[in-house]
């Protein structure tokens, strides 16, 4: 006979209320400024008001004219390619420069320890603020005429190094190095097994560091504006100032500009952002 008992109903998993809510509200505190900014970028000027409910209420007729007006003022497409030559030299030698650097402290300082002192000293550098260098480095990089995007772009790459090559040489814990010594029986050399194999097995660390890299980049306001102070090149956020005037802010224009320089950096994250969750996916596999 047919055992007519019907099986016993899969438990529901229960609902973690506290985490619910806490991812509640910090959605809204990612989503609150992106509607406020999008909000007041298609307002009209006659539409905003100095109070709270003014600024929060959706427009009462939609209009682009402020993006077309804030691209007029800020120079839009020359200020972009600025921005855009000096982020992406500046992620593409960070990368190769980082990865090479952390590779090396990575597999040598835990058994020598000059290479030790070496890496705690590159380290060191995130404790010096950019405030004690920053009139030291107007005045040389004005003496070896680097006040451009070039000199702009090497300030980057030592700013962002201590940051990275320790987060590059954490990363190395997570390679075996029996791939390298395997590597080095066949016949590789060092050159060639870092980028044959190590380099292509860094891929989330390249893409957390780009990330770290195009934001601290193209977001930054004072390093190009000290640096190319008076050459007339001005990136993005450094055209932005014009909607600051000594009697105001003109709100519909700035946020408007604000949106446009956001959509680049907006889509480079949402592309290295699957690296990332790829490289942590295959962490917990392995």
């Amino acid at each position: 006979m047919m055992n007519t008992k019907a099986a016993p109903k899969a438990s529901k998993p229960k609902v973690n209320w506290m985490l619910t809510v806490i991812l509640f509200l910090g959605t809204i505190t990612v989503f609150f400024p992106l509607y406020m900014t999008l909000n007041i970028a298609i307002k009209q000027p006659t539409e905003m008001t100095n109070d709270v409910a003014g600024a929060l209420a959706p427009p009462k007729e939609w209009s682009l004219s402020n993006f077309a007006e804030a691209m007029r003022v800020t120079d839009f497409w020359n200020s972009l390619g600025n921005s855009l030559l000096i982020t992406v030299t500046t992620i593409i030698l960070g990368v190769l420069i980082y990865s090479i650097v952390g590779y090396v402290f990575g597999r040598t300082m835990a058994t020598n320890k000059k290479y030790k002192f070496a890496y705690f000293y590159v380290v060191s550098g995130m404790f010096v603020p950019f405030a004690i260098l920053m009139m030291p480095l107007v005045k040389q990089t004005a003496q070896m005429h680097l006040g451009n995007q070039l000199g702009v772009i090497l300030l980057y790459i030592v700013f962002y190094m201590p940051m990275n090559v320790m987060l590059y040489a954490s990363y190395m814990k997570n390679i075996p190095i029996g791939l390298e010594e395997a590597a080095y029986i066949d016949g590789a050399s060092t050159f060639k097994t870092f980028w044959k194999i190590i380099f292509p097995m860094m891929k989330p660390m390249h893409a957390t560091v780009a990330i770290m890299t195009a934001l601290g980049t193209w977001n930054d306001v004072m390093t190009p504006l000290v640096i190319m102070s008076g050459t007339g090149i001005n990136t993005l956020p450094i055209a932005q100032l014009n909607f600051q005037t000594q009697f105001g802010t003109n709100y519909n224009l700035a946020f408007a500009s604000y949106t446009m320089a956001l959509i680049p950096i907006l889509l480079f994250y949402v592309i290295c952002q699957k690296q990332i969750i790829g490289g942590v996916a295959n962490g917990a596999i392995k």
